[in-house]
């Protein structure tokens, strides 16, 4: 079973989407501080994963979720630095070994630790000290964990070093200034972490996806820039292509991806990367071994922009949003048969010429012509549930514009296009005591008490076309 561990800003949601496609609240508690990140980690042939967590607290904290408990337990809280959303205090950044052998965890500028993960004698989580690999002068913005089967785990960053930038007055420094693709490299038999490898790329860049390696796919990087995605991966050609854009959108303006999920089976991948504007595009591979031949990018469907997403092997898709609601899709297709708008580096090379004509972000002197699209409605995903969230909350009033005993609150929440005005009231938590499973579909259902004197009722009877069923309700039902 897949369940998705949703933070909430200082809260944290255990959701499971039942046969039905709702999603219902597994457990919620509050964290008191404030989540930055989460990362899912799982140990070869364990059933199980942990959840990492990267705070203000200054501490790494590694949550494993008890079924008899009923709660997160606290496997281990390490301390690395002080309290508090500090940009050279890590947390912001946190990414996990595929294996689960490592993790790292980064700040905005100069920091990042790496913890070794392990299991003792009695198959309990162990955690080592932090191992350091910090970089003064440099900015970080983003960083992930490569899929190198079992070797030695490897962590790419987005890397801006800024020493000449800080040291000129004129600000032409700025102008030239380049990010840089770092690889990080844990030797687990000297224990210790060294920068392996350093690559200038687009300046555009914002966003690293892991490519799935170790004999389930080519391995490498996708880097996510300002109107392209690239696939990189060491000692070997990169390949680029274009993201599709908008008919409507403005030349000035660039199509930039802000979330993106990884779908992985056997002998089969694909990526789902998502712009500003909502757009999904699914990006797929041809390779060989080690070497990508063709990298892919189709136009799949458009929602609201999400800041995470997730995409679990029962066929749905989680969009986390920031503003309105969250939403959970059911994937009706792959979009592998439709003939929607779809971009390849194969034909870009064979048609690269000097005028892009949709905005650039890239650092080659070449520039590829753009391809549009229309949105249309929803046709490979369909909407089966939402999550309410009241989040951003720009206004509140409380009012009893209703007459009613309790008076109402009244808020304006979201942002943009799904703004709304929402009427809340005071009520009663419902929660779940027993789960039965019944025979059929029923057309009704009534409760009697056993007796006239009786305070609580007894008995729960529920109709079907053909039968009629009798529960009764004790300490179970």
């Amino acid at each position: 079973m897949q369940e998705i561990v949703v933070s909430r800003g200082r809260v944290l949601e255990l959701l499971r989407p039942d046969e039905a496609g709702r999603l219902q609240v597994v457990f919620s508690t509050d964290v008191f501080g404030i989540i930055r990140a989460l990362q899912p980690f799982r140990f070869p042939g364990s059933q199980q994963d942990y959840v990492i967590a990267a705070s203000d607290s200054g501490r790494v904290v590694i949550l494993q979720y008890s079924k008899d408990k009923g709660t997160f337990l606290k496997l281990h809280q390490e301390t690395f630095g002080r309290s508090g959303v500090r940009r050279i205090v890590p947390g912001q950044y946190l990414a996990a070994d595929p294996k689960g052998r490592a993790c790292l965890i980064g700040a905005i500028e100069k920091q990042k630790f790496v913890y070794v993960l392990n299991r003792d004698a009695e198959a309990r989580l162990t955690i080592s000290s932090p191992l350091e690999a910090h970089k003064n002068n440099t900015i970080c913005f983003a960083i992930t964990a490569l899929d190198v089967g079992f070797d030695n785990p490897m962590f790419a960053a987005i890397e801006l070093n800024y020493t000449e930038t800080d040291e000129d007055p004129t600000g032409e420094a700025i102008q030239e200034a380049e990010k840089h693709l770092t690889l990080y490299e844990l030797d687990l038999g000297l224990n210790h972490v060294v920068k392996r490898y350093s690559q200038p790329i687009d300046r555009g860049s914002n966003m690293l996806l892991a490519v799935p390696g170790g004999g389930d796919g080519p391995g490498g990087v996708l880097i996510c820039a300002e109107n392209y995605i690239i696939w990189h991966a060491e000692d070997q050609q990169e390949v680029r292509t274009i993201v599709p854009r908008r008919h409507s959108l403005p030349a000035a303006k660039t199509v930039l991806i802000t979330a993106a999920a990884t779908h992985k089976q056997k002998n089969l991948f694909f990526m789902l990367i998502q712009s500003e504007y909502g757009d999904l595009y699914k990006v797929t591979m041809e390779y060989s071994g080690e070497t990508v031949t063709e990298l892919k990018c189709k136009y799949f469907d458009t929602i609201p922009p999400a800041t995470s997403l997730c995409v679990m092997r029962k066929g749905f898709l989680f969009a986390g949003s920031e503003a309105g609601d969250h939403g959970l899709y059911a994937f009706q297709s792959l979009g592998d048969d439709d003939n929607s708008v779809e971009t390849s580096s194969a034909i870009m090379a064979a048609t690269t010429r000097e005028d892009g004509g949709g905005g650039g972000g890239g650092s080659r002197s070449e520039c590829i012509p753009p391809v549009f699209f229309d949105p249309r409605e929803l046709k490979n995903l369909e909407m089966i549930d939402k999550v309410g969230n009241l989040g951003p909350l720009i206004d509140m009033k409380v009012a009893n514009l209703l007459g009613e005993e309790v008076p109402q609150i009244y808020a304006t929440c979201g942002r943009g296009a799904r703004s709304t005005l929402r009427m809340l009231r005071a009520g009663v938590a419902v929660s779940e005591i027993a789960v039965s499973t019944l025979p059929g579909a029923p057309i009704g259902i009534w409760s009697l008490k056993k007796g006239n004197t009786d305070i609580y009722d007894g008995y729960i009877i529920v109709s079907f076309a053909n039968a009629t069923l009798v529960l009764s309700v004790g300490e179970t039902v």
